[in-house]
């Protein structure tokens, strides 16, 4: 196998992905998991078609298209095997139930009514269909837009742009967005060197000193890509209805349901991004003559 050094590249896709599934992804799963303590497997799998969860759920197998990029490779380097192998280990199915057996074991019954209570609302699944719609759209399209209207609302010094800030707050009020990001980073680096795929020409401490060296730059990133999306997502709401869903995520209860929920997000993307990793070691990659 032709080995390659890697090079360290900016988390574009998943960065993009954190705001959207903080915002949708996760409220689905606050209704679907107090629905799941009192359904079989079958109802709360039919239940996640509904609350929009297997879209979110979706769009983290999309993110797999930018893991040859952080390796300085792309797709065309594995052949024809890539696309069925990321199918494989982003299968959905196990990443719903992956994630629905961690929350059944953790979130309680008081934590889930009290975030069910705003989602099960004409608003909150307002919200819901506007967030899986935005996870669907075209990126190069929803970038545009999005910063089109990001900088419309500063022209203007318009206050959705505080609230879109103080959502991103209250959904990672410890801001461990980044620091997850990097830790998903490290383990795909250090599973691709471990299966022969890289080579990796520094231990584990200088990696993340290396990838550390772009937090600033990162953080920047982060803010811009999410109140982007946020003015691109949440368009057609009203100052009004933008302050009662900010302030329903500022509410105590609901930050620490999304605080698991965060954890349970990482949790499953680093584990596929690092079989994904193990899995990128069996391909052989197409080499020119």
């Amino acid at each position: 196998m032709q080995k390659t050094s890697a090079r360290v590249a900016p988390f574009d896709t998943l960065k993009n992905q954190l705001f959207l599934l903080g915002l949708s992804a996760l409220t689905s799963l606050f209704v679907l998991v107090s629905l799941a303590q009192a359904a079989d497997r079958d109802h709360v799998q039919a239940f996640l078609k509904v609350t929009g969860f297997d879209v979110a759920i979706d769009s983290i197998a999309l993110s797999a298209t930018s893991a040859p990029d952080l390796l300085g490779m792309n797709q065309g380097d594995f052949g024809a095997q890539w696309t069925a192998v990321a199918e494989d280990v982003f299968d959905t199915e196990m990443m719903q139930g992956r994630a629905l057996d961690i929350l059944e074991a953790t979130l309680d019954d008081d934590l889930l009514a009290h975030a069910a209570a705003f989602y099960a609302s004409d608003l909150g699944q307002r919200l819901v269909e506007v967030e899986n719609d935005s996870h669907m759209a075209d990126d190069e399209e929803k970038d545009l837009v999005g910063n089109a209207m990001l900088a419309e609302l500063q022209a203007k010094d318009d206050p959705r742009i505080d609230l879109f800030r103080r959502m991103s707050v209250a959904i990672d009020p410890n801001d461990i967005g980044p620091q997850a990001m990097t830790e998903i980073q490290v383990r795909f680096i250090l599973a691709a060197s471990y299966a022969g795929v890289i080579d990796l020409r520094t231990d584990e401490d200088g990696l993340r000193a290396l990838l550390n060296e772009n937090a600033e730059e990162m953080a920047d990133a982060i803010e811009t890509s999410s109140l982007a999306n946020a003015a691109y997502t949440y368009r057609d709401f009203s100052l009004e209805e933008l302050v009662k869903y900010t302030e329903a995520l500022e509410h105590p209860d609901m930050m620490t349901v999304y605080e698991l929920m965060n954890a349970v997000h990482f949790e499953v993307m680093s584990n596929r991004f690092e079989a994904l990793a193990l899995r990128m070691g069996d391909i052989q990659p197409v080499q020119d003559l």
